[in-house]
C-alpha cells in the first residue's frame, strides 16, 4: 500500500551557499518546514531581501514494503523558486518554478538500513529564463510547503507525471438529474493481474455508483442517476476513489474531491454556473503572512478563505502563481469560482528556453489541478504586455492558450491586461474570456472606460481584474482624498466600485486587488514600506478595514451593519460624519442613547452629528443587528492622523504646477532630435541622471511613488515608455503637465550617458 510520510520536521539549515553537505550538518539551524528565509526581510521595508542559494538537509530511513521492488520518492510540495535534490550525495532532481509540486524516485540511492542523506539546494536567485522575472510582490525562498516521502509497490499509480495525482475526473451534467463521470488514472508496470476498481460516494460517504477495469486500460464513463450539483451557495462534493487491486488484494489507492457543474460566459450576461445568472463578485489574494511570509500552515490557509467567505465573495483570483493544494480544497468546500493562473507576468524574457518554463508551469497547475471543481479559469499571463506587444509574445500567448485547452477542454482561458493596453489590439481574442487591471481613482482614469469598451467590443467577454487603493488604518481624516493614504478614502473608493459593478452585469468577474495586504520589499508608500496595503484586510489578519464591510453589505445576504470609522477615534470640528455600511433598508443612528436620525438607503448611509466634549457613543441600529463606536471630540485631531508627505506632496505639487519659472503647462509638445522626450522607456532615460531625476522627482510628486533604478518597481517599469506611464495616471494630472515634463527632458542630450 502506498505509504505517505511527513518529513517536515528537525531540517538544518544555513542561510547561505557553502556546498552540498557529505553528512548531516550538526551546526546548522534547525528548522521545521514549511519554512521560508525571506519571513521578516521579505516585508521589514529595508528595501531589499536575500535571494541566492540555500541550504536544507535531513536524514531518513528508507520506508519498509511488504511487496518487493517496491519505489520511494521524494515529493517537494514547492520550492522557491528553483531547487535542486540530492539523496545520499547524488542529484536526483533539479526543478525551476517555486509555485508547484515536484517528485523524484530516489529508490536506487536509498540505504535498505541505516540513515540517508536529503539534501535541497533551494534559490530564489533571478535566473533569466525562469518566470517571474520580476512582480510587485515578494518573491520568498524556502521549501516554505512541505516535503514528503511516498512509498509504493512496483505496480503504483502514476506519480512521474508533473507532480499530478494519478486520477483525472471529469463530471458531466447528463439528462434527468443525473451526470457522467469520466475517469482516467495512470498505472506504473501493470500486468494481467492487476485491476483498477473505481467508487463514487456522496458527501455523506455513501457509494452511489462504481465500476472495474484493466489495470492496463483504465479509462472508464460511470453514470450517476442523480447527483446534486456544485455551486457557490453549496458546494456538494463526491469523492471519487481507485484502488489498484492484484487480485484479492489492494496495492494503491488515489481519490479526488470532485464537484458536478456547468458554466458559462456570455459578453452581455455575464457568468452563469448550472444555467443560473450569477455575477462574479470577489477579491484577488497572496499567500502571505506578516512575519511567517508564504510559509503558512493547513490551518491559515483555510482561514484566508474562510474570512473571505464572511465578505461574501463569490470568486476569487489566485495571484499571480499557483498557490496550496489545502487553499484549493477549502475553496471547493466554501464554494468559491478561482481563477487559478501561471506567473508569466510584468516582464517578458524572450527566447524558447523562457516559454518553455512557461508551458512548464502551466502543465503542472492544470495537471496538478484538474480535479478541483472551485477551479474555472486558466490565467495565462498578468500585465506582461507592460513593455509592448511584440510578435513573439503573441505568439507566445496563442501557444500558452492552446496548451491549456489541450490539457484542459473543460474550462476557460483568461488574461490580466495592463490598463495601458490598447481597446485595439492583436492580443485582444487569443483568451477566451478576458479582464483588465484598472486602478480608476487611484493611480488614474475614468470608470466611462468600460462602458465605451463593451461597446467597442460587445462580443468580449470583459472582466475586471484588479482595482483598488491603498488603505492605512492610521490615517483618518474629515476630507478624504486620493492619495491620501487614509482608511477612509479607501472605503469611499470601494463604495463607488462596488455600485458600478452591481449595476453592469456584463462584467462577468471582478476582483479587488487586495483581500490582504501582502509583501513587496521594494515598495515605499504611504509612510509603510516593503508592502503593499491595499488590502481589505491586514497582512496580519487582525484588522478588517473599513472598507471590507461595503463589500460584505453588498454580497451578503445575513443581516449586518457596520459603523465605520472607529480608528477615526479623536475628532475635531462642530459636527461630523458617521457613515454606515447596511444590507438592510433603513437604519437608525444613536448618538451617546438618543435617536439622530432614520434613513432608507441602499448600502451607505451618511449621518451628520454633533459631538459633545469627551467621549461619545455612536451606535447604528439595522433592526435584527447593531453596531457600535466610541468617539473622542478634541480641539485638534492628532497629528499621526495624516502622512507628512502628503502635505508635502500637496505643497510640492502646488509648487510645480503653479511656479512658471519651473513648470511650463503650456509647453509644446516637441521632440528634438537627439533628446530625451517622453516616447522614450524608463530604461533609457535613467541612462543620464539628470534627465531621470526629473522622471523620479514626478513619480514622487504626482504619484507619491519613490522610483530607484534596479529595484522591483524599475525592473516592472523600465520597459515602458513615459508618454504611456503618464497616460496611467490620466485625470489625477493636471492638464499641460505631460507637455511640461517633455520640456525638461529635452534640455538633456542622449549623448551625455553615465
Amino acid at each position: 500500500m502506498r505509504n505517505i510520510i511527513c518529513l517536515n520536521d528537525n531540517w538544518k539549515f544555513i542561510r547561505e551557499d557553502v556546498g552540498l553537505p557529505e553528512s548531516l550538518p550538526e551546526s546548522w539551524e534547525t528548522v521545521n518546514l514549511p519554512h521560508t528565509w525571506n519571513a521578516i526581510d521579505g516585508t521589514d521595508g529595508n528595501g531589499s531581501y536575500y535571494r541566492g542559494l540555500c541550504w536544507y538537509a535531513k536524514t531518513f530511513r528508507t520506508p519498509k514494503q511488504p511487496l518487493q521492488g517496491g519505489r520511494t520518492y521524494v515529493e517537494i510540495l514547492a520550492a522557491g523558486q528553483q531547487a535542486t535534490v540530492y539523496v545520499n550525495g547524488t542529484e536526483v532532481t533539479y526543478h525551476e518554478g517555486g509555485y508547484s509540486t515536484f517528485r523524484a524516485d530516489v529508490t536506487d540511492l536509498c540505504k535498505e538500513d541505516g540513515e540517508n542523506l536529503l539534501v535541497v539546494g533551494c534559490s530564489n536567485e533571478e535566473l533569466d529564463h525562469v518566470y517571474p522575472a520580476s512582480a510587485d510582490f515578494t518573491f520568498y525562498g524556502g521549501l516554505y510547503r512541505g516535503v514528503n516521502l511516498i512509498s509504493v509497490p512496483n505496480t503504483h499509480f502514476d506519480l512521474d507525471y508533473y507532480g499530478g495525482p494519478g486520477i483525472m475526473v471529469t463530471p458531466t451534467v447528463a439528462e434527468a438529474n443525473g451526470a457522467n463521470f469520466e475517469i482516467e488514472t495512470w498505472v506504473k508496470n501493470p500486468d494481467e493481474n492487476y485491476t483498477v476498481l473505481y467508487s463514487i460516494k456522496d458527501t455523506a460517504g455513501k457509494e452511489v455508483a462504481g465500476a472495474c477495469r484493466p489495470a492496463d486500460n483504465t479509462k472508464v464513463t460511470i453514470h450517476v442517476p442523480t447527483v446534486t450539483k456544485w455551486d457557490m451557495d453549496n458546494p456538494y462534493l463526491y469523492t471519487v476513489t481507485a484502488i489498484l487491486q492484484r487480485r484479492n488484494e489492494e496495492c494503491d489507492e488515489v481519490s479526488a474531491r470532485v464537484g458536478v457543474r456547468s458554466f458559462s460566459v456570455d459578453p452581455e450576461k455575464g457568468f452563469s454556473i448550472n444555467g443560473v445568472a450569477t455575477p462574479l463578485r470577489g477579491v484577488s489574494r497572496h499567500q502571505d503572512i506578516v512575519y511567517k511570509g508564504n510559509a503558512l500552515s493547513k490551518e491559515e490557509h483555510y482561514r484566508d478563505a474562510e474570512i473571505i467567505k464572511e465578505l461574501g465573495a463569490n470568486t476569487i483570483r489566485l495571484a499571480h502563481y499557483q498557490h496550496n493544494q489545502y487553499f484549493y480544497d477549502a475553496c471547493d468546500e466554501l464554494g468559491f469560482a478561482i481563477w487559478a493562473e501561471i506567473p508569466f507576468i510584468s516582464v517578458f524574457k524572450p527566447g524558447d528556453k523562457a516559454h518553455e518554463n512557461c508551458r512548464s508551469q502551466m502543465t503542472e497547475l492544470i495537471v496538478q489541478n484538474y480535479n478541483h471543481p472551485s477551479i474555472m479559469f486558466w490565467g495565462v499571463s498578468n500585465e506582461i504586455f507592460i513593455g509592448g506587444a511584440s510578435q513573439e509574445l503573441i505568439e507566445r500567448h496563442h501557444d500558452l492558450n492552446d496548451l491549456s485547452h489541450k490539457l484542459d477542454p473543460t474550462r476557460l482561458t483568461t488574461i490580466a491586461h495592463v490598463t495601458m493596453t490598447p481597446i485595439e489590439s492583436p492580443i485582444h481574442g487569443i483568451t477566451d474570456i478576458e479582464s483588465y487591471n484598472h486602478y480608476f481613482g487611484w493611480y488614474g482614469g475614468k470608470m466611462p472606460w468600460l462602458d465605451n469598451f463593451h461597446k467597442i467590443h460587445p462580443e468580449i467577454c470583459l472582466g475586471m481584474s484588479e482595482y483598488g487603493c491603498e488603505g492605512i488604518i492610521t490615517y483618518h481624516g474629515p476630507n478624504p482624498a486620493c492619495k491620501d493614504y487614509s482608511e477612509e478614502y479607501q472605503a469611499l473608493y470601494h463604495e463607488h466600485m462596488a455600485k458600478v459593478f452591481d449595476e453592469r452585469p456584463y462584467i462577468w468577474s471582478s476582483h479587488v486587488w487586495n483581500m490582504f495586504d501582502f509583501g513587496c520589499a521594494a515598495r515605499d508608500e504611504g509612510g509603510v514600506k516593503g508592502r503593499n496595503n491595499k488590502g481589505l484586510v491586514t497582512m496580519d489578519r487582525k484588522t478588517r478595514k473599513d472598507s471590507f464591510y461595503i463589500y460584505q453589505a453588498y454580497w451578503t445576504t445575513k443581516p449586518m451593519v457596520h459603523v465605520c470609522g472607529r480608528r477615526y477615534a479623536q475628532r475635531a470640528g462642530d459636527t461630523t460624519e458617521i457613515r454606515v455600511y447596511s444590507n438592510q433598508p433603513t437604519v437608525t443612528l444613536y448618538l451617546n442613547g438618543e435617536a439622530v436620525e432614520t434613513q432608507t438607503a441602499s448600502k451607505v448611509f451618511v449621518f451628520t452629528v454633533s459631538l459633545k466634549d469627551g467621549f461619545n457613543t455612536v451606535m447604528a441600529d439595522a433592526g435584527e443587528v447593531q453596531d457600535s463606536i466610541t468617539l473622542e471630540k478634541v480641539e485638534k485631531e492628532p497629528s499621526i492622523y495624516v502622512l507628512p508627505e502628503v502635505n508635502e506632496r500637496n505643497e510640492g505639487v502646488a509648487n510645480w504646477f503653479k511656479t512658471t519659472g519651473d513648470m511650463d503647462l503650456t509647453a509644446p509638445m516637441e521632440f528634438p532630435e537627439g533628446k530625451y522626450s517622453i516616447k522614450d522607456t524608463l530604461e533609457e532615460i535613467g541612462e543620464n541622471e539628470g534627465a531621470f531625476e526629473v522622471v523620479a522627482t514626478a513619480f514622487k510628486i504626482a504619484m507619491n511613488m519613490t522610483l530607484e533604478k534596479g529595484e522591483g518597481m524599475w525592473n516592472m517599469m523600465r520597459a515602458m515608455k513615459m508618454e504611456d506611464m503618464f497616460k496611467l495616471a490620466g485625470d489625477m494630472l493636471p492638464k499641460g503637465f505631460m507637455e511640461s515634463i517633455n520640456q525638461k527632458l529635452t534640455k538633456f542630450s542622449k549623448k551625455d550617458k553615465e
